[in-house]
């Protein structure tokens, strides 16, 4: 019975991955000729894709993936950044990480600076002042209009880029998949983006993203690992150390699931047989080598003779300098007995009082327990190698230097003295390895649960599908059968297992009896984005020296028109008229403005 129920257990190790840092690619002559090659930048908060827009089947694939954090210390120079994958640990480090985002939203442009210079280095890249290829680039839903002037400013007056293209990550996702699909443009259809730092609603019809009723809800991943991190510490509280977030992000990444019925999935974990079989013992480093474990009688024996060794070392040097100092008191003391024998009276009085002395009769007996302690003193040294038993110590030996230990020890012990435990009492065994396992039950799919229901976290807002019930209350009933009929999910927070279950029995509980809908989900939900703007890239090359094709912004038009300006297409924000003004800035889903940045028509 014992083995059966051992072969249920199921423990897995960390991994503990360690990033190697990226090589420096040589450009390709191929993205030269006969013009330059766009180079396609997916700005992601967790991780940044690039490669290039190119039909070749070596570009088929982003060339660089690496995380979007700098390790930069206080006052450190450019030289000493370290980028994504040149940070082999992020843990030592985490005080130190820097990113360009606040959420989702690019807002430090001295390091998203860093991220460029690494991004076309590792490239091959190599001409300075200008970088002479069209940049496609992904940025958040509704992004503020500051953000994407400073975005234009970086890129045309630092980089001196030729064009730019914005357009929305899960955008280029969505009309990448619906490509695959050979579903016919105009598409119609609503986006679940879920990434690290928020989700999005993301409306879309005939082909147009409906800015003025996309929504953000501020959980995603991030909040599921801190949220982890916090439960596992709660729970395991000598291990805070090793619940380190990248050991907690691997677990979300690879042992956790959405439940389709998150109560019905809880009332399965109280069978004792379900857990045993669905927990997942995670197996930290540990050392085997317990101290003062697994030794041999012999070794113990050889460790108590050396102790014994080094204590009369010690006891027959601490004699020896006591009987140097009695010694050398006794010659004082008698040279001042000397002074009172030669007569010279003012002599001795004045030394009986540097001595802390009144009488001649203090100081005879004084001298005579300093000669007894003297000769006593050499007794021992003569006799100490070959003496057993304790002698008599004087008064004088009593005070000796207090806070060492062995002080107290007395100089001629003998090995029998110490205690010895029998050799066949039976130690308690300790499985040092069960010790330093995690058992992640629930925590499987509560973190993943947290999409669904903010509050655990401490979030006052809507969850993600009662987010997209109110975006579809406000069209109308025809227009909310265009966009369910097409429900897509895309972002890295999306891979759960069994997310898309319970999208669908979240959707048939609150759409009406008998109504249909499809959702879908991305073939590649974290690379989609990026394999989505290089499609377009190469849907819709420049039209040469003269102007920018549809989506493209130029230098001049830049110049011209300033940096806030956006060349719309599919996959593009889209600025709307809200109470006279321009906006393009973002709602959550509690309905307070997040961006404020207007421009007045």
């Amino acid at each position: 019975m014992a083995s059966k129920q051992e072969s249920v257990y199921q423990i897995f190790s960390f991994q503990d991955c360690k990033s190697s840092p990226d090589p420096i690619f040589e450009l390709p002559a191929q993205c030269l000729t006969p013009k330059p090659v766009p180079i396609v930048i997916d700005n992601g908060s967790f991780q940044t894709r690039a490669g290039w827009a190119a039909p070749a089947a070596e570009f088929d694939s982003p060339l660089l993936l690496f995380r979007s954090v700098a390790a930069r210390s206080r006052g450190a120079a450019r030289s000493e950044t370290q980028i994504g994958n040149d940070i082999p640990n992020l843990e030592p480090l985490r005080w130190l990480l820097k990113s360009q985002f606040d959420r989702n939203v690019a807002v430090n442009f001295e390091i998203q600076e860093l991220m460029f210079d690494y991004v076309f280095t590792h490239l091959g890249i190599s001409s300075e002042g200008s970088v002479a290829h069209p940049i496609v680039l992904t940025e958040a839903p509704c992004n503020p209009l500051h953000c994407r002037q400073m975005m234009s400013e970086l890129l045309f007056e630092c980089y001196r880029v030729p064009y730019v293209s914005y357009g929305v990550d899960s955008l280029y996702s969505f009309y990448h998949n619906n490509t695959r699909r050979k579903l016919q443009p105009p598409h119609t259809g609503i986006i679940l983006s879920s990434g690290y730092h928020c989700s999005h609603i993301l409306p879309v019809i005939n082909g147009r993203f409906d800015a003025v009723n996309c929504k953000r809800v501020n959980v995603a991943g991030s909040q599921a690992a801190s949220y982890l991190q916090r439960l596992l510490q709660l729970k395991y509280p000598g291990h805070l150390a090793a619940i380190t977030l990248s050991r907690v992000e691997e677990l979300l990444h690879e042992h956790s699931y959405t439940a389709v019925d998150y109560h019905e999935e809880l009332e399965k974990w109280r069978s004792p047989e379900f857990y045993e079989r669905e927990v997942h013992r995670m197996q930290l480093p540990f050392s085997g080598k317990l101290p003062g474990g697994c030794v041999s009688v012999e070794e113990r024996q050889e460790r108590r003779a050396q102790q014994l060794r080094r204590l009369q070392e010690i006891n027959a040097r601490r004699r020896e300098e006591k009987l140097l100092q009695d010694q050398e008191r006794l010659d004082r003391l008698m040279a001042v007995q000397e002074l009172l024998e030669d007569g010279l009276l003012d002599q001795f009085h004045k030394s009986l009082v540097e001595l802390n002395m009144d009488s001649a009769e203090e100081l005879q007996s004084y001298i005579n327990k300093l000669q007894l302690a003297v000769e006593q003193g050499r007794q021992k040294l003569l006799h100490s190698d070959g003496t057993e038993g304790k002698p008599e110590v004087s008064e004088l030996e009593q005070p000796m230097d207090e806070g060492d230990g062995v002080a107290l020890m007395d100089p001629d012990f003998s090995e029998d003295t110490l205690p010895e435990k029998p050799a066949n009492v039976v130690q308690p065994v300790f499985n040092v390895a069960e010790y330093h396992q995690l058992f992640v039950g629930t925590e499987r799919l509560r973190c993943p649960e947290i999409l669904f229901q903010p509050s655990p976290t401490g979030e006052d807002q809507m969850g993600l599908m009662e987010t997209l019930q109110y975006v579809l209350a406000r069209y109308t009933p025809e227009q909310q059968e265009a966009l369910v009929s097409n429900v897509f999910l895309t972002g890295g927070n999306m891979q759960y297992p069994g997310m898309k279950e319970r999208v669908e029995r979240e959707l048939l509980a609150m759409r009406p009896f008998q109504s249909h809908f499809k959702v879908t989900i991305a073939s590649r939900p974290t690379l989609d984005a990026w394999y989505g703007a290089r499609d377009w890239a190469l849907e819709h090359p420049l039209s040469g020296e003269g102007g920018a094709a549809e989506g493209w912004i130029s230098r001049q038009e830049y110049e011209e028109k300033g940096g806030e300006y956006l060349s719309e297409h599919c996959a593009s924000n889209r600025p709307f008229i809200l109470n006279g003004h321009q906006r393009n800035d973002l709602k959550s889903s509690s309905g307070n403005i997040l961006y404020y940045y207007i421009n007045v028509i």
